[in-house]
Formats: structure tokens, C-alpha cells, sequence
């Protein structure tokens, strides 16, 4: 297959036989289909091992029984003088039955609370903003004071406009501003804690899990990290960017063309000395597939480039193919990078 794998449906098939062999390590009937299934053609062989590569590079320890993976006809034929010597034991036979179901209801309990955990962050979102958008989405919301906020796709804003105060909150993704001004009231947007405080402006702010950006398109603004606000504020200047760590408090100052401040407006977004992860986090927002890089050494490489998030596909590949890195498609909805 090429580098960006189409799904596959034998891929698809070998995931499903890695989970029956991880959910039945002893029975031999589902090796004996299995082994069946593995001598169709060298293509399910291809697509066991693609299989077996996945789940390794997602971080999976291979249990017990993974020589079975390796020799399926060897330990087939264990399989079955072992159970040959067991074919009188009706009382095994009529518990099986019963711990299947033990063993379903465990799943089923253990996939409810997967769900929860996933899903709890988005309702916590859904309950703390009052503008958000889906993947993939952008639109504009035009505040009572005449500024108007471009959002990004998968971001959301809390906004504050009462009793003379002028204040949002980015709780998700990035968003252009476009700053009515008003002397008397200073418009301050709030972003992983950093403070950007403008009188009337336009710029863009970008938060991750690491670091919240601003980049400043016209007019004059102050950034500073909240907990020592009176210490680093910082005024930038047109085409000025600051990176701040959220974690450290650092500050990192840069240059940006005009012309690529809030580009994602128009499809594309400039990166420029950012970590191939970092970029990952910005194009998940923009693609229906969860896109997974468990390889540390590659998520840290620095890049500058442009990329086409119209084809979030196709910016993957940019990102990562000079760096060794390939797109798999496991699934419609996932996407895994690795360099294997």
C-alpha cells in the first residue's frame, strides 16, 4: 500500500482477530478460524502484520499469548491437544456461556466509562462557553460593542460584557479578533493564562496544550502571563508573535508576514519553528478523524511551512513525510503517524 493507507477492509478485518485472540487467548476454535482466515492469501498476511505494527506503535504492550501471534499454526495445534484432553468436561463447557457474559458486561462497563472520561471536557466546554464551533467549522460573532470574533474550527469563547467591562475568554482552539474601539474600555481576551489587552486592534490567538500564541495583525497590544502580570507584559507590534509556555511562564517573541496572521481564515494555516505535534493538535480540529502520534522524537521536530487545511489529509502528509514520517488510514476515523 502506499504511505497514506486507504482503509483497508482486510486491515480491518486482521484488528478485529487481533481483539477476538486478545478476548479468547485459550480457545482453540477461534485460532483454528483465525489460521484460516491468515492462509486466504498473502494479502491477509500483509494486513495481519500491518495490524500487529499498529498496535505496537500505539503504545499497546502485546499480552501474554503473543507468540500465538507470531507462530499461529504452532500454538493452533497445542490449542487443540489441549482441548482434545478436556472434550468430556461438560461443566467447563456449560460455564463458558457464563463468564462470556461476565466478560461482556466487564467491556460494556469498561466502554461506558471510556465514553464518560472522552466525553466530559466537551460537556464541561458546552457548559462554561457561549460561542463554539464543530470541526471543521469557522464563523463570526459580532459582540454589542462592534468587535467581531472570527472562531477557528473545535473553539469556543466565554464572553464577559457587563457593568463597562470588555472581556473573552478562549477555553478552546483560536479565534481572530477584530477590536471596536473605546478609549475608556480596555478589551482584554484571556487565553490559558495569558492576558492580551488591546483598545482597538485586530489579531489572532491560538491556545494548545502547551502554549498559547498571539500574533498581531494591526494597532498595538499588551501580552502577559496572568500570574506575574505586572513583570513580563510585553507590547507587540504589527507582525510581532508571542509564544507563551503555559506551564513556565516563558515568553517567546517572533515575526510573522501580515499577510499569514489568522490565515486559517482562508484555509491554510503558517507555522513557523513549531513542533510537529503542536501543528497535529491545530489540524485535529479540522479533520473528522482522531489522528494519533505516539512517536515522541517525531511530535518534537521543528517545522515552518504552510498547510492546506481544506485537505487535513494532505497537510499530514506535508508535515511529516520529510521528517521519515508516514499517514495511515487504520479507519475512517483514525488516523495514526509513525515512522514505520
Amino acid at each position: 500500500m502506499s504511505d497514506t493507507e486507504k482503509a483497508d477492509p482486510l486491515l480491518e478485518q486482521a484488528i478485529d482477530w487481533m481483539l477476538y485472540l486478545t478476548d479468547a487467548p485459550g480457545d482453540a476454535d477461534v485460532l483454528r478460524r483465525f489460521e484460516a482466515w491468515l492462509a486466504q492469501s498473502e494479502a491477509h498476511a500483509r494486513a495481519w502484520e500491518k495490524a500487529r505494527r499498529t498496535w505496537r506503535a500505539m503504545g499497546e504492550v502485546e499480552p501474554a499469548h503473543a507468540g500465538m501471534w507470531e507462530q499461529p499454526s504452532a500454538a493452533a495445534q497445542a490449542l487443540a491437544t489441549s482441548s482434545s484432553r478436556r472434550v468430556g468436561d461438560t461443566r467447563a463447557a456449560a460455564g463458558r456461556p457464563a463468564r462470556r457474559g461476565r466478560m461482556a458486561g466487564a467491556v460494556a462497563v469498561a466502554a461506558i466509562g471510556l465514553i464518560l472520561f472522552m466525553a466530559w471536557p466537551s460537556l464541561m466546554l458546552r457548559l462554561e462557553a457561549d460561542h463554539r464551533t464543530a470541526t471543521g467549522e469557522s464563523r463570526s460573532v459580532t459582540l454589542a460593542d462592534g468587535s467581531v470574533i472570527t472562531l477557528g474550527a473545535d473553539s469556543a469563547i466565554a464572553t464577559d460584557l457587563a457593568e463597562g467591562r470588555r472581556g473573552v475568554t478562549l477555553l478552546a482552539g483560536e479565534a481572530f479578533f477584530e477590536v471596536a474601539r473605546d478609549a475608556s474600555r480596555p478589551f482584554v481576551v484571556r487565553a490559558g493564562g495569558v492576558d492580551v489587552t488591546v483598545l482597538g486592534t485586530a489579531f489572532d490567538v491560538s491556545l494548545s496544550s502547551a502554549a498559547t500564541e498571539v500574533e498581531l495583525a494591526h494597532g498595538v497590544v499588551s501580552v502577559s502571563h496572568t500570574p506575574s502580570a505586572a513583570a513580563d507584559g510585553q507590547t507587540l507590534a504589527p507582525g510581532d508573535t508571542m509564544v507563551v509556555d503555559r506551564n513556565t511562564g516563558e515568553m517567546q517573541r517572533g515575526k510573522v508576514a501580515p499577510d499569514d496572521i489568522g490565515a486559517w481564515r482562508n484555509g491554510r494555516i503558517f507555522v513557523e519553528e513549531a513542533t510537529i505535534g503542536s501543528v497535529v493538535e491545530r489540524l485535529r480540529r479540522y479533520h473528522s478523524a482522531w489522528i494519533s502520534l505516539p512517536d515522541a522524537t517525531l511530535a518534537n521536530q521543528k517545522v515552518t511551512g504552510l498547510y492546506d487545511l481544506r485537505d487535513p489529509d494532505r497537510a499530514l502528509r506535508a508535515l511529516v513525510e520529510p521528517y521519515g514520517g508516514h499517514v495511515r488510514e487504520i479507519s475512517p476515523y483514525l488516523r495514526l503517524i509513525s515512522r514505520f
